[in-house]
């Protein structure tokens, strides 16, 4: 084997690479932490939250369902109240709509417009939904209201996330 000698110039290179290298690690070591965490955590997107109806006093005229869910904004955990419209349809599915217009936002209600009977109407701007959620031709609304994916448990209905309306025409 033979005796190499490390010159002085060798040393401090091999010295400062290394500990310029713990030194990019530790910086870099947050900022790679920062971009995987949000990928590596548990989604919620599958949780149901329970409302106060039960399925048993569901009926075929859509009623108006509050529930809270929990919200969490970086460091302040809220409860925020939700609205949909919940009913069964013909085949005796509970459909679960949300009541947010697709035009602008607005809030729909169910049977309030005396000219558009039995049907969900937006009164910024005269919009007009089926009972199904889809949206009347003409009217201001491009798309049909969403809904929520339904589940009961115990007699209880409970809500979860909203997805696009899977009905075909009205």
């Amino acid at each position: 084997m033979s005796k190499q000698r490390v010159s002085r110039r060798q040393f401090l290179n091999y010295t400062l690479t290394g500990v310029g290298g713990f030194m990019a690690a530790g910086m870099l070591m947050p900022m790679v932490r920062f971009a995987v965490d949000p990928v590596l955590k548990a989604s919620a997107s599958g949780d149901f939250v329970a409302t106060t109806m039960k399925e048993s006093d569901l009926t075929t005229e859509p009623q108006r369902v509050s529930f809270l869910v929990q919200q969490k904004d970086a460091w302040y955990d809220s409860e925020e109240t939700r609205v949909a419209w919940v009913f069964k349809d013909e085949a005796g599915e509970i459909v679960a709509l949300s009541p947010i217009c697709k035009h602008l936002g607005c809030v729909v209600d169910w049977n309030t417009d005396s000219k558009n009977p039995n049907r969900f109407f937006c009164n910024c701007h005269n919009g007009l939904y089926e009972k199904n959620g889809m949206n009347v031709e003409g009217t201001p609304p491009m798309g049909p209201l969403d809904m929520y994916l339904v589940q009961v448990e115990d007699g209880i209905i409970k809500l979860g996330a909203i997805e696009p309306n899977r009905n075909k025409g009205a």
